[in-house]
């Protein structure tokens, strides 16, 4: 299972003759909340490649999109692919709001909003504080009041279901403007849109593939979507998916890819933000990917995880000053002299890719998650 994930996920060996959207494919999304760590994650995949590879490919060759993804969570996703993306993520069952009344939308109001956000970002690219104005103008005042607690602050009520309109392929992120964000529509570059079935089924074998084998329940999880919902997505594709044995528990994989890599993973790896988490977000068992006390030590928070041999085995941080960088390890197994080796390579990566000069140390990290 890790031998085939390594590999799947180009961190057994990086991609050779590939872009940055083929990495984006393989892992079936790149989780983009930190984009700077997307970055890393992306081009520590690919042979050669430096952070201004990823942010051409996303801003200047239009062959990524960065929007709202699996989860409604801010991810990088294949320009190519997007039609699929959203069709299949607009046929999710809609979960219950966990907003109380009085800032909770009606999925009227929310209709409402969505179209208005299509119709300001037709022939525009606007900041948060545009796009609010534009909203309110088009809904009414309500859409605009400040009840939604955020950052030790207040958001407009509208801003529910900016994800939603993500998913929908209604907006996406365009390029800063300074220090704002800015949405525009990804219309002006989408393919043709994808029939549903198409794009469910295209989207299932993209999880599967990289995060395979796996169970309708973990799909389930990963999208965030009700689990007899994508039991029925399972057996409605019953003739294009295979089962197999995982320790005993049956799992899916989609027909005819059963091959595992021959030899045991191997190798020392440095995963930045949330990409820790996509590289178990198949929802394997945490034993699993998280033995011993990396399970205390670096599950419970959103640490840069290290891999050894596959599997979690310690937790990093880096502090950029200028044109160094000065990364800190904390192992939690004894490293051999190879894999010691291993480590410095990946530090001279990391700085291959971010632009600076790497310094490594190993010691205890004592910077919290996501810090």
């Amino acid at each position: 299972m890790c031998a085939r994930r390594l590999v799947r996920h180009g961190l057994a060996t990086p991609f050779e003759d590939a872009g940055p959207a083929d990495v984006v494919t393989a892992m079936a999304g790149t989780h983009a909340q930190v984009l700077s760590a997307a970055e890393l994650g992306i081009g520590s995949r690919l042979s050669g490649a430096t952070r201004d590879d990823v942010r051409d490919a996303l801003w200047r060759e239009h062959t990524l999109v960065k929007t709202f993804g699996p989860r409604g969570t801010v991810h990088l996703l294949p320009t190519e692919h997007l039609p699929m993306w959203t069709a299949a993520l607009s046929a999710i069952p809609p979960s219950p709001s966990s907003f109380p009344d009085g800032v909770r939308m009606t999925p009227g109001q929310a209709e409402e909003v969505i179209e208005a956000i299509a119709k300001a970002l037709d022939d525009a690219e606007l900041t948060i504080d545009e796009l609010t104005e534009a909203v309110v103008e088009a809904t009414g005042s309500w859409a605009g009041d400040l009840v939604m607690p955020a950052f030790q602050g207040w958001w407009p009520r509208w801003r529910q279901v900016l994800h939603l309109a993500g998913m929908r392929g209604v907006l996406c992120f365009g390029p800063g403007r300074g220090r704002k964000v800015t949405y525009i529509s990804p219309g002006r570059w989408l393919p043709a849109p994808a029939d549903t079935r198409t794009a469910l089924a295209h989207v299932v074998r993209s999880y599967l593939h990289a995060y395979g084998p796996a169970t309708p329940r973990r799909f389930a999880h990963w999208l965030n979507a009700p689990a007899r919902w994508a039991s029925d997505l399972f057996d409605s594709m019953s003739g294009e998916l295979e089962q197999v044995e995982v320790d005993g528990v049956p799992a899916w994989v989609t027909a005819g890819d059963t091959g595992a890599p021959a030899e045991p993973p191997q190798g020392v790896r440095l995963l930045p933000y949330f990409d820790g988490y996509a590289y178990r977000v198949g929802n394997q068992p945490p034993g699993l990917l998280y033995p011993g006390c990396a399970a205390e030590r670096v599950l419970p928070g959103n640490f840069q995880a290290l891999l050894v041999d596959g599997v979690v085995a310690g937790l990093w941080h880096q502090r950029r000053s200028g044109r160094r960088v000065a990364i800190t390890v904390e192992p939690l197994v004894r490293l051999t002299a190879t894999q010691r080796g291993d480590l410095d390579r990946q530090a001279e990566r990391v700085g291959e890719i971010i632009g600076a000069t790497p310094t490594l140390t190993l010691g205890t990290v004592t910077t919290g998650g996501h810090a």
